[in-house]
């Protein structure tokens, strides 16, 4: 990221944390979970800056979040076009963007970050965050499968640091997960749980990541019952919003596959995180999920 290669000597000590009261959200991350999760903050009157490359990706995320919120006002404000033309208008009013994180970051109280599942990358961009970032502001990730303590390790402030897991799509799921580690702070805790209700989410805190989407490629689950008969039952008998194999493709066989592989790798004597041959087969083959309109299913345009 371009970013990176700024050099920044201010720093700041690690010492007694307060409650902060989260307001100013920097979001480091314009994809799907990041315009995602600005979407929703900025919809409960958060002030959010949504960072990014290029102008490009941050334009498309924008976009992205009007065609969203239209979709919310056609529910929301049926018979009153004209408040949800005010709605839409308020809350893209409350989003900014920036591909340099300087100014935004001087005012957070939160950072947080959903981009690539590497944690070379996750550690290297909160190392060169952490060199600016106010001394109350708090580092949150929203990675799905890597330890939050180990790119915490990568800054001065390891009490203000966790994990903050949204689940996608982001305007629709409820759940949040609040991931703590030894290191996180009970006021850094505090503070995240209270944004996370202030967002209208229902948050849960644990120590661990939630590795549900690591299972539907593997062959066992087919030998019991097809793709299709799965999704179906989560939906109707667990109340899914979408089946595992439909969120997978939501999501990104690639993303799945970083996620596995990375587990796999962890807990490499973990027979649920053995690597799965249809996925790999499937993303070998180019076929993705809905961005490549096939992966366990195919999709139309």
């Amino acid at each position: 990221m371009a970013f990176f290669t700024h050099h920044i000597k201010r720093s700041f000590s690690s010492s007694a944390v307060r409650n902060v009261v989260i307001k100013n959200v920097t979001i480091i991350g314009g994809g799907q979970m990041g315009a995602g999760i600005a979407q929703v903050a900025a919809s409960t009157g958060h002030s959010v800056t949504l960072v990014d490359m290029t102008d490009d990706i941050l334009k498309k995320a924008m976009k992205g979040i009007q065609s969203s919120l239209r979709r919310v006002v056609k529910k929301t404000f049926s018979g009153d076009p004209e408040s949800g033309d005010d709605f839409i208008q308020k809350v893209m009013q409350n989003v900014s963007t920036s591909t340099e994180p300087s100014a935004a970051i001087a005012t957070s109280d939160l950072i947080l970050e959903a981009i690539v599942e590497n944690m070379k990358i996750k550690q290297d961009l909160f190392g060169f965050l952490d060199k600016m970032a106010p001394e109350h502001t708090i580092f949150a990730s929203n990675t799905s499968s890597l330890p939050i303590s180990d790119i915490a390790s990568a800054t001065s402030r390891p009490d203000r640091c966790a994990g903050l897991h949204f689940f996608n799509p982001v305007p629709l799921m409820k759940l949040v997960e609040v991931v703590a580690t030894t290191s996180t702070s009970p006021e850094t805790s505090e503070s995240l749980l209270n944004f996370t209700k202030a967002l209208g989410k229902t948050p849960v805190c644990c120590k661990f990541l939630n590795p549900c989407l690591v299972c539907p490629g593997h062959p066992w689950v087919h030998r019991h019952a097809s793709k299709e008969d799965i999704d179906t039952g989560m939906k109707l008998g667990a109340g899914y919003p979408m089946g595992p194999f439909e969120l997978s493709d939501y999501v990104g066989l690639d993303t799945i596959k970083f996620i596995m592989d990375g587990w796999s790798k962890k807990e490499p004597d973990n027979p649920i995180f053995a690597p799965s041959q249809l996925l790999n087969k499937l993303v070998a083959e180019g076929k993705l999920g809905k961005k490549t309109l096939e992966g366990f299913y195919k999709y139309n345009k």
